[in-house]
């Protein structure tokens, strides 16, 4: 069976990347799946200094060795969404936006996801003013005042980091001090750019068309704070996290916070369900802790995976080292090599070209400025690997820069990139140009229904290539465009379009603009479509 697995991880952080090491070294099937980006949150810290062994990296170096480590092995990995778990009997069902996966055991590392607080206000000025993300977000509050609500690792490294664009960063932490390591809060504490204030909390956020004040409490001496500046003001969450239990909710035992339940070998109260990771209750959620649980998870379902081979006499295609990152994915003939896309970057790309089944045009828009140039050559290498993509230009330039997928007659698929496809929406864009060609990513009916009900749509997705949470919302829009030719998805990079992010207030990003509608943070398929059915 080409997509049957003895496990499959769910998540591909820190945890989820040594199962996978554990397990396809001791030869057993294993393919990760991931939404997003490989790596997790970590990937987003600038430096990690108390991995043993590593004196010094950032997040996503020290992920992205354990991937090509796994991957050595013989680990397969797989950027899709994962929708729902059927647990019963002795081979489980995982479905995902591009398939089902069967296995004998699921591992679940799908870490968590930051915290709202609830102050009067956030919700009202998320992407308004009020963040959760200081790399995908920092550059929107460049010369202007910043606060950090929180006093734990993030918060300090992230008001760090802040300083870059803010013109000062005060940190508002709830108790008496941080509740992180010394060495990280010091740096923060002693940042000429910072101020630190304790046992403060927000009373509130407030302002019109974007955030433009904040009223703080200090709680032992009663007094209140209010701060106002008509330019705009910026407030980063990092109030701790929550944990990504959704698709369990209903199978396994979870604590009041939505952690799930272990025993000691990570096994949760569902048959054939290991758990690993900041998704797990524990006492300390670092690398170093997730690699732990991931490892332990991974000897376990070692064992589970045997006794189910032994009864069902169903054993796996071994792996093989250097696997594809989707499952069976044939390998497309190119051209030539690539000066611009590494090893990882041609493989999804080989995957691509290899399923497409129509020819593609892309139609540039250019102007003459240096990005223009860029895109030209980014797709004209593109175009050179395969004989399925042909780049033209476009007889009357508009919206510069951009690219246009069409049909091979020229016809618009309703799906446009303005900037250049690079950082994390280069995955987006390429399911993109898949989705177009065809056959796509497999969807439910009733998505496809949903999706086919639309009236006219005309979607704009703002994004910036640094943010690791675009590329769900741009994914999910070119899909339901490639579902109905009435509807388009046109992204852009805000760091090329700055008269969009003023036209609609955009201080937070992914940002979808449907008419007069504005709304932020990233949506799987099923919550956009929800939110254009309304």
């Amino acid at each position: 069976m080409k997509h049957f697995y003895d496990v499959v991880i769910i998540g591909g952080g820190p945890a989820g990347l040594t199962a996978a090491l554990y397990l396809a070294r001791a030869k057993y099937r294993v393919v990760v799946v991931e939404k997003e980006k490989f790596g997790g949150q970590i990937t987003i810290t600038h430096e990690v200094v108390n991995y043993p062994g590593v004196e010094k990296t950032s997040g996503a170096a020290l992920t992205e060795s354990m991937r090509r480590q796994a991957e050595s092995f013989g680990a397969e990995f797989l950027l899709a969404q994962v929708e729902r778990l059927d647990m019963a009997g002795d081979v489980k069902t995982v479905h995902t936006d591009r398939g089902e996966l069967k296995c004998f055991g699921v591992l679940l590392a799908t870490g968590a996801h930051p915290r709202m607080v609830g102050f009067p206000g956030e919700s009202d000025f998320r992407g308004r003013g009020v963040a959760y993300c200081a790399t995908c977000d920092g550059e929107f509050f460049t010369g202007r005042q910043v606060f950090v609500v929180g006093g734990g690792f993030a918060a300090a490294e992230e008001a760090v980091f802040l300083t870059k664009y803010a013109s000062h960063v005060t940190i508002l932490i709830r108790k008496g001090d941080f509740s992180c390591a010394a060495s990280v809060a010091d740096e923060a504490r002693n940042h000429p750019k910072i101020t630190v204030l304790t046992h403060t909390e927000v009373e509130e956020v407030s302002g019109d068309d974007s955030l433009k004040a904040i009223r703080y409490r200090n709680s032992q001496t009663g007094e209140v704070t209010e701060v106002r500046d008509e330019r705009g003001i910026g407030v980063f969450v990092f109030a701790g996290y929550a944990p990504a239990t959704g698709l369990v909710k209903d199978l396994a035992e979870c604590n009041e916070q939505g952690y799930i339940l272990t025993d000691r070998s990570q096994k949760t109260s569902a048959e054939g369900l290991y758990a690993a990771g900041d998704v797990c209750v524990k006492a300390l959620r670092q690398v170093v802790t997730a690699v732990g649980d991931g490892a332990l998870a991974a000897t376990e379902l070692e064992k589970y995976a045997a006794a189910l081979q032994a009864k069902t006499g169903i054993r796996p295609q071994q792996p093989q080292k250097a696997a594809q990152p989707a499952p069976e994915a044939p390998k497309a003939e190119h051209k030539g090599g690539s000066s611009l896309f590494d090893g990882e970057m041609m493989a999804q790309l080989n995957t691509v070209f290899g399923k497409m089944e129509g020819n593609l045009v892309l139609e540039l828009h250019l102007d003459d400025r240096e990005v223009s140039r860029e895109l030209r050559g980014y797709m004209e290498e593109l175009a050179s690997l395969t004989h399925k993509l042909t780049v033209k230009a476009a007889e009357v330039p508009e919206e510069a820069p951009c690219v246009r997928v069409c049909r091979a007659d020229g016809s618009f698929t309703g799906r446009s990139f303005h900037g250049v496809p690079g950082g994390h929406e280069f995955t987006s864009f390429v399911l993109g140009l898949y989705n177009a060609a065809g056959p796509g990513q497999p969807v439910d009916g009733d998505i496809r229904q949903q999706a086919e009900a639309l009236g006219e749509t005309h979607m704009k997705v703002l994004v910036s290539l640094s943010c690791t949470m675009c590329p769900e919302l741009v994914v999910a829009a070119q899909r339901v465009a490639s579902l109905n030719p009435a509807v388009t998805a046109e992204v852009y990079d805000l760091n090329h379009f700055p008269q969009l992010r003023e036209q609609y207030n955009v201080m937070s990003v992914p940002c979808l603009v449907v008419g007069d509608k504005v709304t932020f943070g990233k949506k799987n398929i099923r919550q956009l479509l929800d939110l254009l059915a309304h």
